[in-house]
């Protein structure tokens, strides 16, 4: 068997990312004045960046709508062939319309030049093309051209498509500076994933309340503790002074301290054997800080607390189960 490194599907692929990268990196000097009256049209609108293209072009126009959507920019993407046939009424007046098309002639484009004029929506084309019909017609035209496609044929839409992709990636990313967007406004965007849940789930979301904490008075035996732990299942118990106010925390790793030194949990008082200044988290944080909180202390649970008074109880299974570890 050939060695892959020296293969001709290995050398082919090679040639392939050759050309694309060369392509992206060439539109980094394409872009003039124009990429920032494209980005000032986007971001006067109040409605949205209605996104279309034909084909190839349509696949990748579907990811630049999306990746707008899911960055402060509102987008959606329209079908151009459909367009004409009734949805071209998702487009209103307050939109932008971002077109792509690699020869700025795309057929089903160019149709709806004449209903976007009299809608008055500002136009931003993509084309590789600057004398083409879609970029003379259009407020704004980015150039998107490349040199050679990666096909060996120079027919397959390979550069010119990853060029496209790239421009609209740099647009979203444009405007989400702009906008001021920040991680917290993209979990809103994203509340199934992993990142939504690191920056959207706080302590008092998955804390244990009210009759669910684990409390007991300072003066109580640590029998008595031992029973609340038992009967709450966190494996701790807050500990309270006269006033009511957090005094300690006992754990199954005080209880274990304690009896290697031979204390009668009959006649000892738990706040004699408990821990003072105890790990404790308010709880309109961020249940990864509490992760965070957790890992420094090497402890399995928290004291949960609001203005320095107590009001709850996590622990790392709590964490687990919400899929915030």
């Amino acid at each position: 068997m050939a060695n892959p490194d020296h293969s001709k599907a290995v050398a082919r692929a090679r040639h392939v990312l050759d050309i694309e990268s060369k392509a992206i990196a060439r539109l980094a000097g394409q872009l003039d004045q124009r990429f920032d009256r494209a980005c000032a049209l986007i971001l006067a609108a109040s409605g949205r960046v209605a996104v279309s293209g034909m084909g190839k072009s349509g696949h990748v126009a579907r990811k630049i709508a999306a990746t707008f959507a899911s960055t402060g920019t509102p987008a959606l993407f329209v079908h151009p062939a459909e367009a004409a046939h009734g949805d071209l009424g998702m487009i209103t007046g307050n939109d932008v319309v971002l077109a792509l098309s690699y020869s700025g002639e795309s057929d089903e484009l160019v149709a709806l030049l004449p209903s976007l004029k009299r809608l008055g929506v500002p136009l931003i084309a993509i084309t590789g093309n600057g004398n083409s019909t879609l970029a003379r017609e259009a407020d704004v035209w980015l150039d998107g051209s490349v040199e050679q496609e990666a096909c060996p044929l120079n027919l397959a839409p390979t550069a010119s498509t990853t060029a496209a992709l790239a421009l609209g990636d740099a647009l979203a990313v444009a405007l989400l500076d702009a906008r001021g967007f920040k991680a917290e406004d993209f979990a809103l965007s994203h509340p199934g994933g992993s990142l939504g849940r690191r920056l959207l789930v706080r302590v008092s979301d998955l804390m244990h309340a009210d009759d669910q904490v684990p409390a007991v008075d300072a003066d109580v035996s640590l029998r008595d503790a031992l029973l609340e732990i038992s009967r709450k299942g966190l494996g701790m118990t807050a500990v309270l002074d006269q006033d009511g106010a957090l005094a300690g925390i006992f754990t199954d790793g005080d209880l274990r301290r304690a009896l290697d030194r031979g204390i009668d949990v009959h006649a000892t008082r738990v706040g004699d054997v408990m821990t003072h200044s105890p790990a404790t988290i308010d709880a309109d944080q961020l249940a990864v800080e509490a992760v965070a909180l957790m890992e420094k202390r090497r402890c399995n649970g928290l004291l949960v607390t609001r203005q320095g008074r107590l009001v709850g109880a996590v622990n790392m299974h709590d964490l687990l189960r919400a899929r915030v570890v």
